[in-house]
Order: structure tokens, then sequence, then C-alpha cells
């Protein structure tokens, strides 16, 4: 998505947010840093794309907010490692996606070259350890979410006892 989708779903929404404060959150690393993404024409540059996840982001900041917890505090206490989190997840599906494209070229030339998955082609084998790989992330990520969320509790609690 880029800046001003992310503004347009909050404006839809009835929600006011700038993108001056959107570029503010992006600075304080409350919200991760866009993808550079290339247009398509002749000297056309290239544009800055922020995962869908952002608009979440922005949300839960807002919520903290308006709970009294200060911008210093939510980047200390309650979003320390979720940009990050996301970063892995989106470099993770982008290995997946390079892996998969190498086996079906794999797999491309060796029905070109004779047929079937040969030395050259893809394995069942490499596909399930593919799979495999596929779920280790998903528990990786999970296990990571449940630890920020098991701290961010942590902090909360903290916060109403005194």
């Amino acid at each position: 998505m880029s800046v001003q989708e992310v503004v347009d779903a909050f404006v839809a929404r009835g929600a006011r947010l700038t993108e001056a404060t959107f570029r503010k959150y992006v600075q304080l690393g409350l919200i991760p840093r866009s993808t550079r993404v290339g247009r398509k024409g002749k000297h056309r540059g290239s544009q800055g794309l922020y995962p869908s996840t952002a608009v979440r982001q922005i949300d839960h900041i807002r919520r903290l907010m308006g709970q009294g917890i200060s911008i210093e505090d939510i980047q200390r206490e309650f979003l320390f490692v979720r940009g990050d989190v996301d970063a892995l997840e989106r470099q993770l599906e982008r290995i997946y996606s390079a892996l998969e494209r190498a086996m079906e070229a794999r797999h491309a030339d060796a029905q070109d070259v004779g047929g079937g998955a040969s030395a050259t082609g893809a394995t069942g084998s490499e596909r399930g350890a593919l799979g495999e790989a596929r779920v280790v992330g998903a528990d990786l990520l999970s296990r990571l979410e449940a630890i920020e969320r098991r701290l961010a509790l942590r902090a909360r609690m903290a916060r109403a006892v005194v």
C-alpha cells in the first residue's frame, strides 16, 4: 500500500491521519519502512509501498495513545519488535516464493529435456522440505508474536499497578 492508500483507508473510516503523522510513525520505528517498487514506464522512478499490516499497526498505536501511553513508551514497551517480526514474515515469503520459482523452472527444464523430475527438476522431497520450512517459519513467527504479546501484557499490567 502506498502512503496515500493508507491515509485514504483511515479517511474512509472517518478517522483522521495525515501523511506527516504516518511518516513520523515510520521515522520512530512504529511502522516498518517501505519497500521501493519501480513504476512501469520510462523515467517514472519508484514508489514506497507499505505492508497492509501498517493499518492495523496504526490502529494499535492510536488505541495505546488513547489509553494515555506516550509514544516513547509505545516504542519501548509495546511495539519494540513488531516491525521486525513483520519484516521477517515478508522476507520469509520472498524466500519461499523464490524457491518455488526455482523449482518450477527446473521442473519445466526437466520436462523439456525428457520428462519427469530428474536431477535438474524439483523432486517431491524438495517440495516437501519447502512445505516443512513454511510450517517451521509460521511456528517461529507465531512464537515470536506470543512472546511479544506476553511482554506487552506485563508492561500494561505494570502500568496499571502504578
